[in-house]
């Protein structure tokens, strides 16, 4: 019994993280970022859409502790923080994006 909080807090986390990588834009962002870290300007030109459109996202992403972010100058640059996030990621991407 004394696990069951902790089962129901990792399925919460579950949950919330899920719900936040669900935005399409967003889950291109995580594949794009996959283990690289990238600053936002990269990320822009990797996605393909405004930096406005996507610094939302990535805000939206960090606040749910999906990502990480590093200052360095002038540059903000963004990371998957969790092992299990990129498992999830490259698990996703096999499924969904090989021709089998």
């Amino acid at each position: 019994m004394d696990q069951l909080p902790t089962r129901e807090e990792d399925i919460e986390q579950a949950s919330r993280s899920l719900k936040a990588m669900a935005h399409p834009l967003r889950l291109k962002v995580l594949c794009v970022l996959g283990s690289e870290e990238m600053s936002v300007q990269d990320i822009v030109a990797a996605v393909g859409t405004t930096q406005s459109n996507i610094s939302q996202h990535l805000a939206i992403l960090r606040e749910k502790d999906i990502l990480r972010a590093r200052k360095d100058a002038n540059k903000v640059y963004y990371r998957v923080g969790d092992p299990r996030t990129l498992r999830l990621i490259a698990m996703m991407s096999d499924v969904f994006c090989h021709i089998r």
